[in-house]
């Protein structure tokens, strides 16, 4: 505990979402290790599994404490209880969840009244906590949950709109301004960017983008030596205030943390660990593509056969709402795959599994979390991305940082509506485990998983920066 930020409070105001708040815990518990007294605003569905998290963290230094706020799914006409986007089953359910978020802020002004933080981190779908934390004299430091590169990208995107000067989707342009030449078609460019219907989200991104300029800075999920030449644009040229702390899934180093990292696991890690340890270093394949996408059975079977097609050990892990249908696996896959291949049908302890020296590939929807934590393991990636920025993440994997390949997904949010065959899987898995290309990459990944660990170390560039972020907040005091 360092006894210089005892006397600092600070809250976290999370989404209600996986990839935005497994990140934003790891911080609150980073901050209460360094003896931050540390307050986490949430909802009653998700309280008990951020308790959970806290109470596995091992981590010295202060309790957290839970602000819980009521969420009003009923005022928006979703189910009780729906507190959570992964829970949001519907693209009507989406709209409704983002509006539901909307109305908050009496609730967060009440919080803020009764304890005056000396900070507020709040994630930047709620950029209406800019103004309420104001009201109190409190600064609101926005957490993004994504990269340096990727805030570049959008920014960029946004301000030039380069999309609007190709004449066909699938006609490539390049990102204007940004320190290398980076390609996109208008098909990878996010559809909330194009459309010109007002729904909920398009609403809620607008404001989130229009507020920035008056938020009191941003803290990002990364390291100075990952994305050196974006840190310093989107600092320097941007001219945002922004601290790099990441990244954050090293910092506990409690397997019951690790394995618990944001829903309970549907396999025994014990069992899933011992199955890794029969294998050979760098001869099993990790698959994973998020708690949010949606495949259809037609991609799920061209999956399947791609990896059996392959050769490769592996691990896959499948959504948990499609336990029961079987007809996506072709006939036989599971018999012919004992032995060889590992199926986990729900939440897997993926930073676990990562790690684990028999992994060498991993197939990722390049969602940031999953991003960087294939860096920190020194893999390199399928990649295969939906939507969000996850174009903008694969084109720092792949055309940047030169640790990947793409597996040819082309269209934003249009996952399984563009099938991508099992040759192409095949291929796409051949190139980053077997062969001279996939030993470069593994090389230049590796360099990437030792820089990680030391950036975090004292000295290092995130330990200093982490430094920095509590001092500048000090001196406000």
């Amino acid at each position: 505990m360092d006894s210089k930020y005892t006397q600092l409070r600070i809250f976290f105001f999370p989404f209600m979402a996986q990839g935005h708040s497994i990140p934003a815990i790891d911080m609150a518990k980073l901050f209460a290790s360094r003896g931050v007294n540390v307050s986490i605003i949430t909802t009653p569905l998700n309280a008990p599994r951020l308790a959970k998290s806290i109470n596995n963290s091992g981590h010295p230094g202060r309790e957290i404490e839970l602000l819980i706020i009521n969420f009003p799914s009923a005022t928006v006409g979703l189910p009780d209880g729906c507190e959570s986007l992964d829970l949001a089953r519907s693209p009507d359910m989406f709209q409704s969840f983002f509006r539901a978020t909307t109305m908050l802020e009496p609730e967060i002004d009440r919080i803020l009244e009764q304890h005056r933080p000396h900070c507020l981190v709040a994630d930047t779908f709620f950029p209406w906590t800019t103004d309420v934390a104001a009201k109190y004299g409190i600064p609101r430091v926005v957490f993004h949950g994504t990269c340096f590169f990727s805030l570049s990208a959008a920014a960029s995107i946004i301000a030039n709109r380069p999309f609007d000067k190709v004449s066909s989707d699938l006609e490539p342009f390049v990102i204007p301004n940004l320190p290398h030449e980076i390609k996109l078609t208008r098909s990878q460019v996010p559809g909330f960017l194009k459309e010109e219907v007002e729904t909920d989200f398009i609403k809620l991104y607008r404001a989130s983008k229009e507020v920035e300029s008056r938020c009191y800075g941003f803290l990002i999920n990364s390291f100075y030596e990952l994305e050196p030449a974006y840190a310093d644009y989107y600092r320097n040229v941007m001219g945002r205030r922004a601290w790099h702390i990441g990244p954050l899934s090293l910092y506990s180093n409690v397997k019951e943390d690790k394995a618990q990292r944001g829903d309970s696991v549907s396999i025994d890690e014990h069992d899933c660990l011992k199955w890794l340890d029969s294998k050979n270093p760098n001869s099993v394949l990790y698959v994973s593509f998020g708690s949010l996408a949606n495949l259809t059975n037609s991609q799920l079977l061209e999956i399947a056969k791609g990896l059996e097609a392959t050769g490769q050990d592996f691990i896959w892990v499948v959504r948990k709402e499609i336990h029961d249908q079987e007809e996506w696996l072709p006939e036989g896959f599971e018999k012919r795959i004992e032995g060889k291949g590992l199926i986990i049908r729900g939440w897997a302890p993926q930073v676990l599994i990562l790690d684990h020296r028999s992994i060498g590939g991993f197939v990722t929807h390049c969602g940031w979390n999953s991003a960087l934590e294939g860096v920190t393991a020194g893999l390199p990636m399928v990649t295969w991305p939906n939507s969000a920025e996850q174009f903008y993440n694969e084109k720092l994997i792949t055309d940047v940082l030169k640790i990947g390949v793409s597996v040819g997904a082309m269209h934003w949010g249009r996952a399984g509506k563009d099938l991508i065959t099992s040759e192409a899987i095949e291929k796409a898995v051949n190139r980053v485990m077997v062969g001279e290309e996939a030993e470069g990459m593994r090389s230049r990944a590796e360099a990437l998983g030792i820089q990680a660990r030391e950036a975090i170390e004292d000295g290092g560039s995130s330990f200093s920066d982490l430094k920095a972020f509590f001092d500048d907040i000090r001196s406000r005091i």
